[in-house]
């Protein structure tokens, strides 16, 4: 069984015990978060999709800790202009483990 959530402006795919990172959330570790944005169920081989959500399916999942990922230079250049800009970036996440999927 698996379902496709929708989080933070992305699609993720997840199953029950998947432990996945998501845009940071306004929760804490050790606290429990629902999905109310269940785009797709696949249960016992049947697929149920939504249109765009499955009424009534929800994914719950527990927080397990909060980070923040790899550094990414942004490197900006314009050639004969004497112009350049070097910039870094690390995106904060959330990393959920998921516990039930309510369908």
């Amino acid at each position: 069984m698996y379902a496709i959530i929708a989080t933070g402006g992305k699609q993720y795919r997840v199953a029950e015990g998947d432990v996945v990172k998501v845009e940071k959330l306004a929760a804490g570790a050790g606290d429990t978060v629902t999905f109310d944005q269940v785009l797709m169920v696949s249960k016992d081989g049947s697929v149920t999709v939504g249109s765009p959500v499955v009424e009534n399916a929800s994914v719950s999942a527990t927080v397990s800790k909060e980070g923040r990922g790899k550094k990414i230079t942004i490197f900006k250049y314009k050639a004969k202009k004497g112009y350049s800009k070097k910039q870094g970036h690390r995106q904060s996440y959330t990393e959920v483990k998921i516990d039930k999927i309510n369908a």
